[in-house]
């Protein structure tokens, strides 16, 4: 078996070789633009593929996204579609979204942004919050990762709700489903959370409607794809004080340019995409296993969707 490996950085892609190569012993492991006879390639391990990367390799058994989404694989316009892609997920980045959740939405419902500007201006100045079950906090997006953050805020005592394309169950957590529940969902909502898969359904689905049918002054925390939000209606939205502060961990482009508003507005946190990003030595282990399982029997437990976007 052979196996292409695409990362954009050349020195991170050198190491996740190095390790598929220990973990996969008589596999072969090359970086992609060093691949003499791409007929002998069987899989495609990429982040952020360049258009036409993977349709070099005519015996494609399967395509391995490094991460649970499959979006930047699918904006391929050369993508061979009929190959199996698989996703990279597990304990260990469930627990990393868990924890950039939590802490960001604890952030905002203690408003520790105002708290820091007061150390900054030396103001002794005391602010009170409502206790968590009078906070109403919302996750839009129930899979995998959201269900989990989900769950977390309603051990933390907030009042949680959840909404996803169709109906789920998650004890402690209000759901709403589909295109009928949402307006419901975002009435009266505090702190929403994105963790929706992006697909072309939910692109741009952070807009101006959207951030207007939040509760006055609510915070936005966007740990899912930069194409969810409209960038524009989401400064918009803080002028006006409809948003009251925003968390950003993802971009229509990365690394976010250095010019770009949200870097230096007040009320926006930006976090460089590491919400639940994976380590080398987790991933490739997951990969490692999810390939052989594959190789062995035609499926593993993390093949996505990919009519589905997800």
């Amino acid at each position: 078996m052979k196996v292409a490996i695409y990362l954009p950085d050349e020195k991170t892609q050198a190491w996740w070789v190095e390790m598929l190569e220990e973990l996969l012993p008589g596999w072969t492991i090359e970086p992609i633009d060093a691949v003499s006879d791409p007929a002998e390639i069987t899989y495609g391990v990429v982040w952020r593929p360049r258009p036409g990367d993977l349709a070099r390799f005519p015996n494609l058994r399967a395509i391995v996204s490094i991460g649970a989404g499959i979006d930047h694989v699918l904006d391929d316009p050369d993508l061979p579609r009929d190959v199996p892609i698989i996703r990279t997920v597990g304990r260990d980045l469930t627990q990393r979204m868990r924890e950039y959740v939590a802490l960001h939405v604890l952030r905002h419902h203690r408003d520790m942004p105002r708290q820091l500007q007061a150390q900054a201006e030396r103001d002794w100045h005391s602010i009170v919050v409502p206790v968590a079950p009078n906070r109403v906090v919302g996750v839009l997006g129930l899979g995998n990762l959201g269900a989990a953050a989900a769950r977390t805020l309603a051990g933390l005592g907030f009042d949680t709700r959840g909404w996803a394309r169709t109906e789920k169950e998650i004890d402690g957590v209000t759901t709403f489903a589909g295109a009928d529940g949402l307006p419901a969902f975002l009435s009266g909502c505090e702190i929403l959370v994105n963790l929706l898969p992006l697909t072309e359904e939910t692109r741009g689905i952070l807009d101006a409607d959207l951030l207007g049918q939040l509760a006055e002054g609510a915070c936005v925390i966007n740990c899912a794809r930069g194409p969810h939000l409209v960038d524009d209606d989401l400064l918009a939205a803080l002028e006006s004080g409809q948003i009251k502060q925003a968390t950003l961990d993802v971009f229509h482009q990365e690394p976010l340019p250095g010019d770009h508003a949200f870097w230096s507005h007040p009320g926006i946190t930006v976090t460089p995409h590491v919400a639940s990003r994976i380590d080398a030595g987790t991933g490739a282990r997951i990969i490692a296993e999810n390939l052989k399982s594959f190789e062995t029997t035609g499926t593993c437990a993390d093949l996505a969707d990919a009519s589905r976007g997800y």
